[in-house]
């Protein structure tokens, strides 16, 4: 295999990353438990910034360690095919000195993948541009129009079109993550039809809640194929509404998991900032407390 040369954006994302909280610190040298500290991320959707550099700015103020950035289509494209608009993302996380951790195209609940030709050219287009850019996971997402529930066919048009994107992926050192309303089990089938380790699973603990679905035996269930976790309450704060965030984070742990959980708020009853100032907070403190249990 030919040796490429690393991207000058991809090193500029492992400088930053470098300079990031770690994912999991190791035992100290008096023999200290070891912690569990995943990197906490945040939506830029979720601060009122999609699409908008500065979003990077403020997740650093508020004290997070990266943003998940969204890829806006832009008429047969992405916003961030253009160069110049990529490298003002990665000025903004080079002054916040945070790291893009993953992108997302949140059209695609209204231009679905199973039936809409724009949905595929809009993910191979964000394939390279994620490339271009050092970022690994891209969030493909199935809700409102592009709801697969009961829907088999399109179940069948979403696999292969993931069927046709995986090898470019692959190649390029990209995940599309999937994340929607289906089980652990249907996902599961969907990976096994399209057999590539370029495409897993985008993990949202409030989804699968609403859904009824088991979360900590998913969680176990798919160990492996879960690149990134969306920490999601969809009834209140974090800490205070239904979801155990200390039980989701046993079992990641359990799986060995060390990705990004990045926060979406969909409560945020002390405005966007302070909400996640104080959802960030619990978070830490949950995995202060694994830390210790372990």
């Amino acid at each position: 295999m030919r040796r490429m040369k690393a991207h000058p954006a991809f090193l500029l994302v492992v400088a930053i990353l470098a300079a990031a909280p770690s994912a999991a610190a190791g035992p100290g040298a008096a023999g200290q438990k070891a912690a569990y500290a995943l990197p906490l991320g945040v939506c830029d959707w979720t601060l009122g910034k999609a699409g908008d550099p500065a979003a990077l700015g403020l997740a650093g103020r508020l004290g997070l360690d990266g943003v998940q950035v969204s890829l806006v289509p832009k008429g047969g494209s992405l916003a961030l095919a253009d160069p110049g608009f990529r490298r003002a993302y990665l000025l903004a996380a080079r002054k916040a000195r945070i790291p893009i951790a993953s992108l997302a195209i949140g059209e695609l609940n209204d231009v679905p993948l199973k039936s809409d030709p724009r949905a595929e050219k809009w993910l191979d287009k964000g394939i390279e541009v994620a490339a271009a850019m050092g970022v690994k996971i891209i969030l493909v997402p199935f809700f409102g129009k592009g709801e697969l529930r009961e829907d088999p066919a399109g179940m069948d048009a979403v696999v292969a079109a993931l069927t046709r994107l995986a090898p470019k992926a692959e190649s390029m050192g990209v995940v599309l993550a999937l994340e929607s309303y289906l089980s652990a089990a249907e996902l599961l089938k969907i990976l096994e039809r399209v057999g590539s380790p370029a495409v897993k699973v985008y993990y949202d603990v409030g989804n699968s809640q609403d859904m009824g679905y088991p979360i900590l035996d998913e969680i176990r269930q798919l160990r492996s194929r879960i690149v990134e976790v969306h920490a999601k309450d969809t009834r209140d704060l974090y800490g205070k509404g239904s979801m155990d965030f200390r039980a989701v984070c046993r079992a990641l742990k359990g799986i060995g998991y060390e990705g990004w959980m990045i926060i979406e708020g969909t409560k945020l009853p002390l405005g966007v900032e302070d909400s996640i100032r104080y959802d960030a907070a619990h978070l830490r403190q949950v995995f202060a407390e694994i830390g210790a249990d372990f």
